[in-house]
């Protein structure tokens, strides 16, 4: 069951908390398994940290009994995230979640301290011993949203809310126009950047413009469904993204790209209670695994286009169409993946550059 009392003391206490020693680290006493999660956000009911929240619900559900699962929410990436993790190992959790990449650091610095425990860091590329890191190729679902978004666009210029610009989002990006592409060759996407994870206000504001511009189509990297909300009242189309977002704009939603960490969370918690479980470097689950699909598919898609984004996802789940197959060129022409081939996984993560069809450039880049 999920300790809430201790969520209501850390969220009230955070700021004095006193820290041990790493000698006075506890090793998983007798008992459950203590399980802790570090969120971005507030867990609310819908985006990034609702779904990791419906992970970590999974993970009691398979094991009653045997978890005890504590979530700490709307935690600052920084100085506030490595308190908040060093709380949770100091508290007897053997295995602590931290779902945000902007937490990378504060992890590796708390796993070198505490070696008994066991971290696993959503999205990051920095490990340990007992530091393993996980992602879902959520670029998967912006692909065939980007296939939906290609087929109902009327004007055919597409826009994203964007988060930060790191790998992750500029590929979901790229691969949310390949999949508009490859129905409809000269769609194009803006992207707006709010440089927030999560920002009702911002993204809003955001989704308004884009929409101003010409956009009919949004989708976003970001977590609340305030662009979704932009969307219904303008009278465009939007995704849901990370979950079902469908309440806040039913007549707007086309679909909704959602993840299951549930798939990851249960397979580390079933192999902890087994005594099997090694982290890895980098574990990347993506539709094959059942980590990630578009769902939810609206009413008003035709069902031509239903038909269109099953035959894609079994494209992807089967190799026969990735979504990076070339040949790609970024807005330069340049050619970044040859015709026939796929880009490598490693190219994918360094991502740090817009395709061709998305206009403007990418923050800080050349």
């Amino acid at each position: 069951m999920t300790d809430r009392r201790t969520v209501l003391k850390w969220s009230a206490a955070l700021a004095a908390t006193t820290l041990l020693p790493v000698s006075a680290v506890n090793a998983q006493s007798t008992g459950p398994l203590k399980v802790g999660f570090v969120y971005v956000g507030p867990v609310g009911e819908a985006g990034w940290t609702f779904a990791h929240d419906l992970g970590r619900r999974a993970v009691e559900a398979a094991f009653p009994g045997k978890v005890k699962t504590t979530f700490i929410e709307s935690v600052a990436e920084g100085a506030d995230a490595e308190r908040v993790v060093r709380s949770l190992a100091q508290d007897g959790h053997g295995l602590v979640f931290t779902t945000s990449f902007g937490y990378m650091d504060a992890t590796l610095k708390v796993a070198r301290q505490f070696p008994k425990v066991m971290f696993q860091h959503a999205t990051g590329y920095k490990t340990a011993a007992n530091l393993g890191t996980y992602d879902v190729r959520t670029y998967e679902g912006a692909y065939l949203a980007g296939v939906v978004a290609g087929k109902m666009s009327k004007s055919g210029k597409l826009g994203v809310v964007g988060s930060h610009p790191i790998p992750e989002v500029i590929r979901n990006i790229n691969a949310y126009t390949l999949g508009a592409r490859s129905v409809n060759p000269a769609a194009t996407t803006r992207v707006i950047w709010v440089n927030s994870w999560f920002d009702p206000g911002k993204e809003r504001q955001a989704a308004l413009t884009l929409l101003a511009q010409g956009a009919d189509v949004l989708m976003q990297n970001t977590d609340s469904p305030a662009v979704l909300q932009a969307a219904q009242e303008k009278g465009a189309y939007a995704f849901g993204w990370d979950s079902d977002m469908h309440a806040y704009g039913p007549k707007a939603q086309l679909a909704a790209s959602e993840i299951n960490w549930g798939v990851w969370y249960t397979k580390v918690v079933g192999e902890m209670l087994e005594g099997s479980f090694k982290p890895q470097q980098q574990v990347w689950y993506g539709l094959k695994e059942g980590a990630i699909d578009l769902g939810r598919l609206g009413d008003m898609l035709p069902a031509d286009v239903k038909q269109l984004v099953a035959e894609r996802r079994q494209g992807i789940i089967d190799g026969s169409r990735p979504v990076f197959m070339g040949p790609l060129r970024d807005q330069a022409g340049k050619e970044v993946v040859a015709a026939g081939k796929d880009m490598n996984d490693k190219d994918k993560l360094a991502m740090s550059y817009y395709l061709e069809g998305v206009e403007g450039t990418v923050p800080g880049g050349k």
